[in-house]
């Protein structure tokens, strides 16, 4: 059997259950079972989270095998906070006596008894003052066991009860907690508080679209709930993933609520949409239900079978962050799209048509007409100069596309942030008395105990280093030596020390030597970053491509849409750029940010594309591929218009939190996306293939001019993606 003939089983089937009298009831009552197994566990996917550098970085990372090497060591699972201490002028008695005080007090809180769990914390190292003798630091051992919720919370309670003990300190001298247990701990209070936040910001931009859409006070309750049920399951799916073993960051789980809400919402909207219609043909409220499923249940499925397809390549990654948000992103898109095709109809079954009040779509009214309205002029306008607008409208996006002269990968973890973090400042007090590198120092271990003075002499001589440590420390499987770079550690420059360190030792040591540490870790994540930038984009390509080809049944067409989600992508990264260096003043952008951003639109894009293709290849088997491009865009303008605009309001909630990496995310999948919506579905597709015309559908019966005006079909023969019947009305569009 065909992928076509499949998928038009597949939405027979599919009608049965959610437009059945008694079925109905039951799939709601699936659902709802469903919901109560599942939905108490999604308020236990924030703990399952894992937001340590080392958490996204691949196994075979020198730096995670370094930190593999350095658990038996005595400070193996240690994590130092590092209070620093400044006044410009220079520290006076007075603040040398508060430093102090500072740290008997500090060195009491393991010993409390109203807070068990910060055992970890060990007696603080100092004061430690600057040669120049305006600056001070006290060094807080803390030992967790990583990779864990409890090293989690303990690193969160240890370093806000250190900055407890910072209050009263003599006016005009500065005080931050900052070092790896401060950077860690700032990252966790800031992912602690994404998924509720971008819930919320979701879920209300949600309503307030699909409110405006529908004009009705109560229909839009019908298709949020939806959203909510698959959104909550979802969560809930995700920790289980999480306890299975999957890499769940807090970065994924920011983004599966706006994949969820956005897919699901665009569903729903181009299911409605059709249920509206055949409200208007069929007396029977479950008749029309199961036309609408018939349908749209194959280009719904197809669809979603993309952005599954598209998000699972994410698995490919060598950095276990994303390859953990393919399966996070997939479960996500599915569970959507699945009750997108049965809870959603079921409810829209048990109202039936008074929930669009005040405008219900009556038994026997009109509808909008194919040929009348706002996108039946752009169609004729497009047809009536289709090489013009294809050269304006590609033209546009490769100007905007050159906005990736301002592409840059400047973002680290000390510049992330949006908004002020002690740990960042503290890093900047830091630098006035003593080197960059002092707060966050790179670890040698040399396996070969003999090669030790070889390494210590390499590394002395080594570009960037400030110092080595005197001692060393012994563990089972050889000795660390602790470096200093006189670099920030986490800047880019001190990522960039990281190979010339590991040539200079190397040299020396053979393979008996492993470099890690907090600069070594993020210069591998860019590494691994760049590779699967090279590899997975591609592999997306191929993926989409492919099923296009099922879908469409040729290859000219999909070729060309592939090429201009290309271009619409170029556009929004170009523009993305431009805005982030000139205009929000942002380091630079995230490493995985063109992948991400690419995957999200490839598949996103692609989706619209389906929307709008699927329906032309419908018209066309009656009217001509000229005449089908025309009545396709003139009947899908409205509903894919809004199904853009809310998945870009999605996505534009990331801009809410204040990770740079995820407001970047944000903003250029909205942009794309409305650049996708407004410019190359509406414009630039529809002008390709009225350019090249019956050809688009090569090499199958269509691109020979085999319609059913010239022909009967034979037993086998295609049939349209939609169904065989095409009909003269439009379907009614959202608002």
């Amino acid at each position: 059997m065909s992928p076509i003939k499949r998928l038009r089983s597949f939405g027979h089937s599919a009608a049965e259950l959610p437009g059945g009298r008694r079925a109905k009831f039951a799939v709601l009552g699936v659902w709802i079972i469903i919901f109560a197994a599942i939905g108490p566990l999604s308020g236990k996917f924030e703990d399952a989270q894992q937001n340590d550098p080392a958490d996204y970085l691949p196994g075979s990372a020198e730096s995670v095998k370094a930190i593999n090497a350095l658990q038996d060591f005595p400070s193996g699972n240690v994590i130092d906070a590092v209070t620093v201490f400044h006044r410009g002028g220079g520290l006076t008695p007075a603040d040398r006596a508060a430093i102090a005080k500072v740290k008997a007090e500090t060195d009491a809180i393991s010993k409390r008894t109203d807070q068990p769990n910060l055992d970890g914390v060990g007696k603080t190292r100092g004061p430690i003052p600057s040669r120049n003798g305006t600056t001070a630091l006290l060094i807080t051992p803390i030992t967790v066991e990583t990779g864990t919720n409890a090293a989690a919370e303990l690193l969160v309670n240890a370093t806000d009860d250190i900055k407890d003990e910072l209050s009263g300190l003599p006016n005009g001298l500065d005080a931050k907690v900052s070092g790896p247990a401060g950077f860690s701990a700032d990252a966790i209070d800031v992912f602690s508080a994404i998924n509720g936040t971008l819930l919320l910001a979701t879920g209300l931009l949600v309503l307030i679209l699909l409110v405006i859409i529908y004009r009705s006070p109560v229909f839009w309750l019908i298709p949020f709930f939806s959203v909510i049920m698959a959104e909550a399951t979802s969560r809930g799916l995700g920790y289980l993933l999480a306890e299975a073993g999957v890499t769940v960051t807090g970065q994924s789980g920011g983004i599966l609520p706006v994949l969820v809400f956005g897919a699901g919402t665009d569903y729903a909207l181009l299911l409605v949409s059709r249920y509206r219609e055949e409200l208007r043909r069929h007396e029977d409220k479950h008749d029309a239900i199961r036309v609408t499923l018939e349908k749209t249940s194959p280009v719904i499925f197809a669809s979603g079978c993309t952005v599954i397809a598209a998000l699972l390549t994410l698995t490919f990654a060598e950095v276990t962050g994303t390859s953990g948000l393919g399966p996070i992103g997939a479960m996500g898109v599915a569970l959507a799209m699945l009750a997108m095709l049965t809870v959603l109809p079921a409810l829209l079954t048990i109202f039936g048509r008074r929930a669009f009040w005040p405008y219900v779509p009556e038994f026997g009214s009109e509808g909008t007409d194919v040929t009348h309205g706002a996108w039946r002029g752009i169609a004729e306008r497009v047809a009536a100069r289709p090489r013009r607008v294809m050269v304006g409208t590609t033209a546009l996006l490769l100007v905007l596309a050159c906005g990736l002269v301002f592409l840059n990968s400047d973002l680290t973890s000390s510049n992330g942030f949006r908004n002020n973090v002690e740990s960042v400042e503290g890093q900047q007090l830091l630098e006035n008395g003593f080197p960059s590198g002092a707060n966050a120092p790179t670890n040698v271990v040399v396996l070969d105990t003999s090669k030790e003075a070889a390494v210590r002499t390499a590394l002395e001589g080594a570009p960037g280093v400030e110092s080595v440590s005197k001692g060393v420390e012994k563990g089972p499987m050889g000795v660390k030596l602790t470096v200093t770079l006189d670099e920030d550690p986490y800047s880019t420059a001190a990522f960039d020390l990281i190979p010339g360190i590991r040539d200079q030792v190397r040299a020396v040591a053979g393979d008996e030597i492993l470099v890690g540490g907090p600069s070594a870790e993020e210069h591998d994540l860019r590494q691994s970053s760049a590779r699967d930038n090279r590899l997975i984009v591609p592999i997306a390509l191929v993926v989409v491509f492919i099923i296009l080809i099922a879908l469409l049944r040729a290859v000219v067409g999909p070729l060309i849409l592939i090429g201009t989600v290309i271009l619409s992508f170029a556009a929004a990264l170009g523009i993305g750029s431009c805005f982030f260096d000139k205009v929000f003043g942002f380091a630079g952008i995230d490493p995985g940010l063109p992948l991400f951003t690419f995957v999200f639109l490839v598949a996103l894009g692609i989706d619209y594309n389906i929307f709008l293709m699927a329906r032309v290849r419908e018209e066309t088997f009656k009217h001509g591929t000229r005449d089908g491009t025309i009545r396709g865009l003139a009947v899908t303008g409205a509903v894919i218009t809004s199904a853009g605009i809310v998945l870009a309001g999605t996505f534009s909630a990331l801009a809410v939190l204040p990770l740079v990496s995820l407001t970047e995310i944000g903003f250029v999948v909205a942009l794309g996306v409305l650049i996708d919506t407004f410019i190359v579905r509406s414009l630039l597709v529809p002008s390709i293939v009225l350019q090249v015309g019956d050809r688009v559908w090569w090499p199958s019966a269509l691109a020979r001019g085999e319609t059913g005006l010239d022909r009967t079909p034979r037993s086998g023969a295609e049939t349209p993606v939609s169904g065989a019947e095409t009909p003269e009305r439009a379907p009614d569009q959202p608002g």
